[in-house]
Order: C-alpha cells, then structure tokens, then sequence
C-alpha cells in the first residue's frame, strides 16, 4: 500500500500496489504492520458496508467521542463517491479543516481518517456500495454528528444532496471547544 498524505494532520489516502500476472491483479488492503509504521492505528474492531441506491446521497458526518473515538479506513467497491473527513481536535493544526477525495471501485483508494474525526460521504453514483472498517466498537451514547453544511468547515459539496435522513440534516451547528 502507498500512503499519501492529506493536507489533513492524520488522514491518509491509500493506493493500492499491485501485482499483476496473467490472472489480474492481487493488492493488500489492509496491513497492521505498515499502518503502524506511519504512526496511525491499526486496531480492527468493526467491519460494515453501506449500500446506496441513489446518486446524491448523503451520510455524515458521524463520529464517537472519548473514550470511544474512532479510527476509520473506508473503501467504495462499488460507483463512486465524495469521501470527506473534518478534523474536529482542538489542539491540532488542521482543526476545523476538511479534507475531501473520490473513492470509486475504479480508482480502489480508500481514505484513512483518525481518531477524533468526523467521517461522511455523498454517493456520485447510483448503487454505491461502501466498507467502512473501524477501530472501535459502535458506541450508541457516544455517537454525534456534525451538519453537512455548517459553515465553520464550508465543505465545497461537488454536488447538493438528494437523499439525506432527518437525523444528519437536522445536527445543531459546530461549536468548538478550545
């Protein structure tokens, strides 16, 4: 795997390396040891796939808080989407900031995204299906959101959403905490 750093501090795009013969192509997704070699966590605790049926629509942005933050490595095997990750650690030096890029089963990149992050993604295409694997077990009392549209991180949305559940439209605006 190549790991190509963000302009987010601890989000990582990952390229796959592949090894082609006359079969196709064979890639690691995954490696405990490399993803601790660049520092980030290499915990697996959850695995899960979300399937969409309608290009423009909207998931996120979720995240845990402590004791239960999560690191995430999200894949799209199958359409397209718009992957984005907000930096939501006061103290770090992207604080607020964004990070997004797209993952499609043709480009095989995933997004790797750090504790203390929001995580959430608009489809590109009709069908998408995405893997999320996480370091964490889901904690229900722990779980929050941050609205898609806030204006303190002014995501710049390739698209308006279609498709969207009350609960991600409806999260109150980001208040810091410094």
């Amino acid at each position: 795997m190549r790991f190509v750093p963000t302009e987010l501090d601890g989000a990582y795009l990952l390229e796959l390396e592949r090894y082609e013969d006359e079969r196709g192509f064979f890639a690691r997704t995954w490696c405990r040891d490399e993803l601790g070699d660049h520092g980030l966590v290499a915990d697996l605790a959850q695995s899960s796939i979300s399937r969409n049926a309608r290009a423009g629509t909207l998931r996120g942005m979720h995240f845990q808080t402590a004791p239960h933050e999560e690191a995430k490595l999200v894949r799209c095997t199958r359409g397209a989407i718009f992957d984005v990750a907000v930096d939501l650690r006061p103290g770090s030096p992207t604080f607020t900031s964004w990070f997004g890029a797209e993952l499609s089963a043709d480009n095989r990149r995933a997004l790797y995204i750090g504790e203390g992050c929001a995580h959430g993604f608009l489809t590109l295409t009709d069908d998408a299906e995405v893997m999320y694997q996480m370091s964490e077990f889901w904690a229900p009392d722990a779980a929050r959101g941050a609205r898609w549209d806030d204006p303190v991180f002014a995501i710049e949305w390739p698209a308006d959403p279609v498709v969207m559940n009350d609960r991600d439209r409806t999260y109150a605006d980001f208040e810091a905490e410094t």
